[in-house]
């Protein structure tokens, strides 16, 4: 049978399957309809004014002084938080793969310092920051004498942004460093280099397309960012909340979209050096995982250091949270230090925290499961079939992880408050909770798609084509095998997108009515209000539902998880 025959042959089985050909169309009317189409309004909405197409509206927001100060501002922050993060992820990764730590429990402190910005509300760190060093703050006023300091700006920004985005680095450090198999770095040792001659000319050129990888993903996350700016920002303006005040302050739409297509041009070709060049390179250059197990270091002139620098981080990062409950707990921050639980008293029954819970949780709760199941979808389409519109799915599923969530708020807003939708089937759409389910839904796709991506090209392919061969079709393959087979995934997918939804804002904040009360919202209105009573007793109970949820996914992937040598027989 030739090429051509074969590829007819599988052509004509995969249009036989119906649920599978339905669900590629439904997935990519999805994809178009709620990524592709708000940005496109975007980019129509900056071309096309009252005279027809111009660039007219670029030439006038390029020519505004505020937008100029921004993009400044966003890229300068952007460099020093990709750089520090880099270094940050980088130290806390080195430590955890190649040093012998004295404790296992100071092994233990660090990991969790690495991943606890990961399931925290994305301003928490913006408060804390505020409350220990600002002019109330604990350490400057009350420890060092200092009155009037101020933690607003470029580099409470750049502080709270690099403590927030390191965890992503040291994810991907750790993996980096893994992979390096340790007969390299022993073989320059035997012949007398220093550890840190191994370090400069072995592990280092190992590891360099993946610092450049980890330096973009979180200089994306930096210029994306909205809620750190918007808490601790002050007067120093960043791109993201530019466009949100443009929106909200001067009422210019246009003018916001424009500046939203400036922003998420400076995000795609980003993502795409990261995604396409760096990634695959950092790939390449490590080609397998460690042959053996690798010697830990015990050398005192190394250990001694490193642990005192993670561990003054890891205090850090610890103090930061701990402020966040005695804030609820205080009388007045800063002045009086007398305990209370009025704050939480008047969470529920002043400002109806009841309501907002409830929002934030039925909302999330109907988004998590959903992306989930979306995510794994498109992993099986991606890794198991082969279909023409197989990359396009990809491509844009991934897409919404290089849109900053500002402009896709806006996106949503000139597509669905206007646009081609003023009348018709979604007309109704804009201002209900389904726009925010599907807006949480897009968010968390991209993390749960990967995640699939990577567990099913672990699974042999001959496992499914027997289930194949005996007559089974892709839906009852998909739920009675491979589903069951990745289900540690799915949970993981299910848990991750809860979280995200719950404690998103920059996307939803436009968005969002009268009609929902969202936690992540309330938190960002009395924080700039300077109610850090109240703030912090919203903020409490949130980090209490997130870590509440990634501990019960992990208990049940403990007990109830795939197994992996099941997976792997």
């Amino acid at each position: 049978m030739t090429k051509s025959q074969s590829a007819s042959l599988d052509r004509k089985k995969f249009m036989a399957d119906p649920v599978m050909v339905t669900t590629i169309v439904v997935l990519i009317a999805f994809l178009t309809l709620f990524i592709l189409y708000p940005l496109a309004i975007l980019l129509v909405d900056s071309v096309i004014t009252g005279e027809g197409i111009s660039l007219s509206v670029f030439s006038r927001v390029l020519g505004m002084k505020s937008f100029q100060t921004a993009i400044t501002n966003t890229l300068k922050v952007g460099f020093l938080v990709g750089i520090a993060s880099s270094f940050i992820g980088l130290l806390f990764a080195y430590v955890e793969v190649y040093v012998k730590l004295k404790t296992r429990f100071m092994g233990g402190i660090f990991k969790v310092v690495s991943m606890l910005p990961v399931v925290s509300p994305p301003f928490v760190l913006s408060l804390s920051l505020i409350m220990l060093f600002g002019k109330s703050g604990i350490i400057t006023r009350y420890l060092l004498g200092i009155y009037d300091n101020s933690v607003y700006g470029f580099w409470g920004i750049a502080i709270v942004q690099t403590l927030t985005f390191f965890p992503v680095c040291y994810m991907m450090f750790r993996g980096l460093l893994k992979n390096i198999d340790p007969s390299l770095e022993e073989a320059a040792r035997d012949m007398g280099a220093s550890r840190w001659k191994v370090f400069m000319t072995v592990t280092l050129p190992l590891i360099l397309p993946g610092i450049g990888n980890a330096f973009l993903v979180t200089f994306i996350e930096s210029i994306a960012d909205f809620a750190n700016p918007m808490i601790i920002g002050g007067s120093y303006d960043t791109l993201a909340t530019t466009i949100y005040l443009q929106i909200t302050g001067a009422y210019d739409k246009n003018g916001a979209a424009a500046m939203a297509v400036v922003l998420l041009f400076i995000t795609l070709v980003m993502f795409v050096v990261q995604k396409y060049y760096l990634e695959r390179k950092s790939t390449a250059t490590l080609s397998g995982k460690a042959s053996r197990e690798r010697m830990l270091i015990t050398d005192k002139s190394v250990t001694r250091p490193l642990t005192i620098l993670c561990s003054a981080l890891a205090i850090f990062v610890i103090l930061m949270y701990v402020c966040i409950p005695f804030g609820a707990l205080f009388r007045t921050w800063g002045y009086d230090f007398h305990l209370t639980t009025r704050w939480f008293e008047q969470v529920f029954v002043r400002y109806k925290g009841l309501k907002a819970f409830k929002d934030s949780f039925i909302l999330s709760l109907i988004a998590a499961p959903i992306t989930a199941l979306l995510s794994m979808i498109i992993s099986y389409l991606v890794v198991k079939k082969k279909f023409k519109a197989k990359g396009f799915i990809e491509a844009v599923s991934m897409l919404a992880m290089a849109v900053p969530g500002t402009v896709l708020g806006v996106g949503y807003i000139r597509g669905f408050a206007g646009g081609i939708f003023r009348t018709g089937i979604l007309q109704g759409l804009y201002g209900t909770g389904a726009i925010l389910v599907i807006v949480f839904i897009v968010r968390s796709l991209p993390t749960g798609t990967r995640s699939g991506i990577s567990a099913l090209r672990q699974i042999d392919k001959s496992i499914e084509e027997s289930a194949y061969d005996m007559g089974a079709g892709s839906l009852k393959v998909f739920t009675s095998i491979t589903l069951p087979l990745i289900k540690d995934s799915f949970l993981s997918g299910l848990v991750t997108a809860f979280v995200r939804s719950i404690t998103a804002i920059s996307a939803i904040i436009l968005l969002v009515t009268p009609q929902f009360l969202l936690i992540t919202v309330q938190i960002n209105e009395f924080a700039e209000k300077g109610s850090y009573g109240i703030a912090c007793a919203f903020a409490t109970i949130l980090i209490i539902i997130t870590y509440g949820s990634v501990l019960l996914m992990n208990f049940i992937i403990r007990h109830f998880g795939t197994s992996r040598k099941i997976v792997n027989n």
